[in-house]
């Protein structure tokens, strides 16, 4: 038994010391910023913050769905160009099976983008009184 802890000491000790130090490197910045800070109070200080510009407004205002979509659209094509990647560092071991199979893919991600394109998901100008979304020069 003491054989086997000395020999997890031994291995581990590495590891022990990183955990030991982050810790004691976390408490210290959490100690000093708390001794060493600032202490000022005030309307001011209480008030959120960012950016450098105090907010104004209700925090609780609404967006456009086309917000989100857009954001849904990013997030599948970012996975999409994830997969892609992943494709391209084993092409030499998938041979012709794989280049078929990413072809699929992108054509029904290729196909996705035409729907999403063809239902005004991605138009963001206004239309036009013709029912036509307004080209960017007027």
């Amino acid at each position: 038994m003491a054989d086997t802890v000395t020999d997890l000491l031994v291995r581990y000790w590495a590891t022990g010391f990183f955990i030991v130090a982050t810790l004691g490197l976390c408490a210290f910045m959490v100690g000093a910023s708390s001794v060493l800070g600032g202490r000022s109070r005030g309307v001011s200080k209480s008030l959120p913050f960012e950016s450098g510009i105090v907010g104004t407004g209700d925090a609780r205002q609404r967006f456009s769905v086309k917000f989100y979509l857009v954001a849904m659209l990013f997030v599948i094509f970012d996975i999409e160009a994830v997969f892609l990647f992943a494709w391209a560092i084993v092409i030499p071991d998938v041979g012709w099976t794989g280049f078929w199979g990413a072809a699929v893919f992108i054509l029904i991600l290729l196909a996705g983008l035409l729907y999403d394109s063809r239902t005004g998901a991605l138009d963001w100008a206004p239309e036009s009184s013709s029912g036509r979304p307004r080209s960017p020069a007027g």
